[in-house]
């Protein structure tokens, strides 16, 4: 066998290793990656070369490969959630000698349709996955989960990073859709207060003589039985107001007290509670119009826009398109229990000239419904609700910068090579760039 091998030419040991499985990445024994196959990488949307070296646990979420290496026993179809589905993996200790040198894992199946066919242990493990899952506690999106490299999240995402650590009140302004929620989760997640709850309430959701009481909640008659509110269950953690707009006159008096004073008084009490809470608030309808129609205190707004951050609308940072796009369709396509899909040129013609009034959420909707109604492996244009279909031409911006022109330009070019070509030594060719400078690009643009 070992003579076999030492006769084959590199390049075919290559070809094996990067077809042999579908997924695969071999670590050593202090769990940093010495190699991981480039369809594994794309999928883990890292580039190959920034994966390898790194600990396993940077780029694979929940991974087991350190637990392998500690014990020095196998695991064999073991489930392993990433990235929103549960796949199954194995997962061997690498020995020389008698020592554990490292550990080598595969994913061996990741098409729910193919695992409803395997053995019954296989299938009993399902079963305990599909009893427990709904047990597993909501996961806050973190500030990586956030798609897009344009200059507007670019700096948002900056700002979050500089004011997450403190305990300033943050007004998230955006159209309907655009997920001012997965920012604020995001400010929660980096912040000191991290271990603690995030507590949300659409005060746009809940009729107005229930609001105050899911607000601030009450001691009720005749055991006066204390029914915590948001304020108290979101204690030491932060408290995100959704549609702060929608909330009514009254309600905002008490809410400017609780956020001055750091204390709240339940309904039905004549007893304050002291509560140490981050208020994150947002809205879809400016603050200030509603200021100028008597509709909102002017004292609370400034006691909540400490920070203002403005998400775009998805037709203002159509440059972030494409990875989006990309994103829900691999979301969607592992939830569907589907192995491939891809969209045909048409649809992403008639994807990227709609206007999406409904914004990254809609995009969201309208690519999971496609996967789900896709007859092949490529998604066309049928799929599609009719009014994508209703061509419109994208709004001319009026005024550009030169430097943002261009490195939008230069972002769309290096995204159809890589599209079309997986091999950097012949995109960096085609491109006239070195492959360093290829690399440093795609790590710019979050390609």
């Amino acid at each position: 066998m070992k003579s076999v091998l030492q006769q084959l030419p590199e390049s075919v040991l290559a070809q094996i290793l990067e077809n042999a499985f579908q997924w695969f990445v071999v670590v050593d024994k202090n769990s940093r990656i010495l190699y991981i196959n480039e369809d594994y990488c794309q999928f883990l949307e890292v580039p190959r070369d920034q994966a390898i070296g790194k600990p396993v646990d940077e780029v694979i979420e929940n991974t087991k490969m350190h637990e392998v290496i500690k014990s020095g026993m196998a695991h064999q179809a073991s489930p392993h959630y990433i990235k929103g589905t549960y796949m199954l993996a194995n997962r061997v200790p690498l020995i020389v000698d008698g020592e554990i040198v490292g550990a080598f894992g595969s994913v061996v199946f990741r098409d729910m349709n193919d695992w409803k066919k395997l053995s019954s242990h296989v299938r009993t493990t399902m079963d305990k996955i599909n009893m427990t899952s709904h047990e597993a506690p909501n996961k806050l999106y973190r500030l990586e989960d956030i798609k897009g490299s344009s200059k507007a999240i670019r700096s948002i995402k900056e700002t979050i990073q500089m004011i997450a650590p403190s305990d300033l009140s943050v007004l998230i302004e955006g159209e309907s859709g655009t997920g001012k929620e997965l920012f604020a989760q995001s400010i929660h997640e980096r912040s000191e207060r991290a271990e603690f709850p995030f507590v949300k309430i659409n005060c746009a959701a809940i009729p107005e003589d229930l609001l105050e009481l899911e607000i601030f909640g009450a001691n009720i008659e005749p055991e006066k039985h204390h029914r915590k509110g948001r304020f108290e269950l979101a204690d030491n953690g932060t408290l995100f107001l959704d549609e702060i707009g929608a909330m009514p006159l009254t309600i905002q008096a008490k809410l400017l007290r609780a956020i001055q004073e750091g204390e709240i008084e339940p309904i039905g009490s004549n007893m304050t509670k002291q509560v140490n809470v981050r208020i994150l608030a947002a809205t879809n309808r400016p603050l200030e119009h509603l200021i100028e129609q008597g509709k909102f205190r002017e004292d609370l707004y400034y006691r909540i826009q400490a920070i203002t951050l403005r998400i775009p609308p998805l037709r203002e940072r159509m440059e972030d398109f494409t990875e989006l796009a990309n994103t829900f369709l691999q979301q969607y396509i592992l939830k569907a229990g589907k192995r491939r899909l891809v969209l045909s040129s048409r649809t992403r013609e008639y994807l990227q000239n709609y206007h999406w009034p409904g914004n990254v959420r809609e995009l969201q909707n309208v690519i999971q419904a496609a996967v789900y109604l896709a007859e092949h492996e490529i998604i066309e244009p049928t799929a599609l609700p009719e009014q994508l279909k209703q061509v419109r031409k994208k709004p001319v911006t009026q005024f550009v910068n030169l430097q943002d022109a261009i490195e939008d330009l230069e972002k769309m070019m290096i995204q159809h090579a890589l599209q079309d070509e997986k091999d950097k030594r012949i995109i960096a060719k085609q491109l006239g760039l070195s492959r360093s400078t290829l690399y440093e690009k795609i790590k710019k643009y979050n390609l």
